[in-house]
């Protein structure tokens, strides 16, 4: 009898965490713009800058000088590979060694957005901006 009572103690935090985490889920589920475990999440953000904060400087870092901790976040920062819009579009789009695909959360625009913005700040002088046109194209090719 004494092992039957330190299983229903074991079980109580199981249950709680359960609960918890039903309440949790259902908070994200419902809030809008926010991820939902129902489909992929939609950003809200349409500006370059508020893209680069909600997905991109949480590992580029909010200078966009990368990182390096539990994996290897390349700079954004001075960045010569930026000088052609393709390859960040398709980095955006395809995802790049641990960096994950972001076609399915991101519109053209968002994307184009994105790209523009970060080819014109963090020391980056890349003039001509990124279309959405330009984003749909390399999206469809690839």
């Amino acid at each position: 009898m004494p092992q039957h009572r330190s299983n229903r103690k074991r079980s109580v935090p199981i249950v709680l965490l359960v609960i918890l985490a039903t309440t949790a889920l259902a908070r994200v589920q419902a809030g809008p713009g926010v991820v939902s475990m129902s489909g992929p999440a939609r950003f809200t953000q349409t500006d370059g800058a508020g893209l680069y904060q909600a997905i991109c400087q949480g590992c580029h870092m909010p200078n966009a000088e990368g990182a390096v901790g539990a994996g290897a976040y390349p700079a954004l920062a001075h960045n010569e590979k930026l000088v052609s819009a393709v390859y960040p579009v398709y980095t955006v789009l395809k995802g790049r060694k641990s960096m994950p695909s972001f076609a399915s959360y991101l519109s053209d625009a968002q994307v184009a957005a994105l790209v523009t913005y970060v080819r014109t700040h963090f020391g980056n002088d890349y003039e001509d901006p990124v279309t959405p046109a330009m984003v749909h194209a390399i999206r469809m090719a690839h």
